[in-house]
């Protein structure tokens, strides 16, 4: 394994990151809430993709990982803003974003920022709007009144200790919303989705697929497989995804 790079981007931030170049598209790995860029599925397609020749990058967003900052001092424009100055950054031409949960929203923005950087598209458990239709819509009156007051909740997670959610997050969330207005995927795109995922349900996949529009466009439900889709089938069902969007780019 490499050792760790940092970017120094234009909003001050330092972003921590590893890179291996090879034959393109880049495959971009987005991860979600709270993860960093040494989590199981980041380093097997680093792996992967080095085994391949393929160019690859995994990076940790600001207040994450190795990066610099606070995670309750982010949010999910930060984390674009991230995504896109170290993609503009540290690769060239075409790209692949493969986005886990938060790291699948990040990916949907990206493409929308960029639709013509994008040659393919993979998300795993993707959790678009996820602050305004997961968190904002379940929150107890009591929860809405402590976000004012005190400005953050804390939420248990089946998957980490508490997320810490700040006011700033929600009201920033509100900005980047992509299942409102529409969503133009010109690329093929492979959503992955387990039914046993208690953080993102069937429900939600669904709903992406029947509001996002494009030529190419399928989702993968894997029976059993939790919101981690890390397990030996499940990483292999990731890069077969990844595989069918670069031929299919051919």
């Amino acid at each position: 394994m490499s050792d760790t790079e940092f970017l120094e981007t234009s909003t001050g931030r330092r972003l921590a990151f590893h890179r291996t170049p090879g034959q393109g598209p880049w495959i971009v790995f987005l991860g979600g809430l709270k993860s960093d860029m040494m989590g199981t599925k980041a380093v097997f397609l680093e792996d992967w993709a080095r085994q391949r020749g393929r160019a690859f990058l995994r990076f940790d967003y600001s207040g994450h990982g190795e990066s610099s900052g606070t995670f309750t001092d982010g949010c999910i424009g930060d984390w674009a803003e991230d995504t896109r100055e170290a993609v503009a950054a540290l690769t060239d031409g075409p790209i692949v974003p493969v986005g886990s949960s938060m790291g699948g929203w990040q990916a949907l923005l990206l493409a929308r920022a960029e639709p013509d950087r994008v040659a393919g598209l993979v998300t795993i458990a993707a959790a678009p709007d996820f602050t305004e239709d997961g968190y904002w819509a379940t929150f107890s009156d009591a929860q809405k009144q402590r976000l004012k007051d005190v400005g953050q909740v804390e939420l248990p997670s089946d998957y980490m200790e508490p997320y810490v959610i700040t006011r700033r997050m929600i009201e920033d969330g509100r900005q980047q919303l992509v299942l409102r207005d529409p969503l133009d995927l010109p690329f093929p795109v492979r959503f992955l989705q387990g039914t046993a995922d208690t953080a993102v349900s069937v429900a939600t996949a669904v709903r992406l697929l029947e509001h996002a529009t494009g030529p190419d466009m399928q989702l993968r439900l894997v029976k059993d497989a939790d919101h981690r889709f890390s397990d030996g089938p499940c990483l292999e069902l990731i890069v077969h995804a990844i595989d069918e969007v670069i031929t299919a780019t051919v």
